[in-house]
């Protein structure tokens, strides 16, 4: 196991159900300093695990664990922290409660402040859902956060992203032998089905277009090996209730339902620390005008789109031009003084 779990016991959820003997699972890069200023916190995205932000890591980069401390915890339903797949009845499969972003990022806090003693983050960032739970720290914890950057994602899921998904989820609950979620062995089917359906949003019209699947850092010899080699092989390989319980989470993301606030409006309004937000030029599911319409109602934000054609994964980490551009953003920001 290449991660560590933090235990906080029974979780009392926002929509009011109990999440038994709760378990976030979490790695860590880097060292503490002794004053433990130096920390950042970069959660996980839809279906991913930490591994799977390790690209965003590395000497010399913004996120160099020689200079910082960073956590990245993964999200319920992802299978390491608490999920369908490893809850023990009666909470397990189709009966694990729904956890939603703010609920996420209360055990998170938890994580960094009883395991660690961490009073202050120098960063939060996260790609897709990642940025989802950036805007839920700044929120919830505006005398621990310092800076954020989400990248690719919203403070509140928008009535055609969940359209989208309640495409995929179609998808995948059509299969048989989902069974209401009660099946005995994963629905193949329906999740091979589910990654096509994903395979039109994740990447925009110009990248099909211009067939840049077949070219490097892809490589992938017609459309039928990528659709099969990259998108069938991401899901295949998930669990079909995590990712459902997942998909929840991010059809119901929305800070604005924050206690305390009486709208998404009103919570953008409150997020004071610095904050670069990069939209992808030619996401699908969370567009660059989603993103302005965000920062025009926060305090202290700039927008800074991604440009190029690689659609929702710019933030993925696929294509090297991204992410120089997503680096150079958080070696910016993380130069200024708070």
């Amino acid at each position: 196991m290449d991660y560590d779990l933090f235990e906080p016991g029974d979780i009392q959820l926002q929509n009011g159900a109990t999440l038994r003997d709760a378990k976030l699972a979490y790695k860590t890069y880097g060292e503490l300093n002794a004053d433990k200023s130096n920390a950042i916190v970069y959660p996980t995205w839809y279906s991913g695990q930490h591994y799977d932000n390790e690209w965003l890591i590395g000497e010399g980069m913004a996120l160099d664990p020689s200079r910082y401390f960073i956590v990245i915890p993964n999200m319920f339903g992802n299978g390491l922290s608490s999920s369908p797949s490893n809850t023990p009845p009666p909470h397990d499969g189709p009966r694990f409660p729904n956890v939603t972003m703010y609920d996420n990022v209360r055990v998170q806090h938890r994580l960094i402040t009883e395991r660690f003693g961490i009073e202050r983050l120098e960063l939060v960032t996260g790609w897709s859902m990642g940025a989802g739970q950036t805007y839920q720290w700044a929120l919830s914890y505006p005398e621990t956060v310092r800076r954020i950057l989400p990248f690719c994602g919203s403070a509140k899921t928008s009535i055609h992203n969940i359209v989208f998904l309640e495409g995929v989820k179609a998808a995948l609950t059509a299969d048989a032998g989902w069974n209401n979620g009660w099946y005995r062995e994963q629905p193949g089917v329906g999740l091979r089905a589910m990654a096509r359906v994903y395979a039109g949003w994740g990447f925009c019209q110009q990248f099909y277009r211009e067939k840049i699947y077949e070219r490097e850092p892809l490589g992938y010899g017609s459309l039928e090996d990528f659709l099969v080699g990259f998108w069938e092989g991401l899901f295949v390989k998930r669990d079909a209730n995590n990712l459902l319980a997942m998909l929840w989470t991010w059809q119901n993301a929305d800070i604005g339902k924050t206690p305390g606030f009486g709208g998404v409006e009103e919570a953008l309004a409150a997020i004071r620390a610095p904050a670069i937000v990069m939209p992808a030029q030619q996401d699908l599911y969370f567009p660059p005008e989603d993103n302005e319409w965000e920062v025009a109602h926060m305090a202290n934000a700039e927008l800074r789109t991604i440009p190029g054609s690689w659609g929702h994964f710019a933030g993925g980490g696929l294509n090297p031009v991204d992410t120089k551009f997503i680096d150079n953003a958080l070696k910016e920001l993380l130069a200024r003084g708070v």
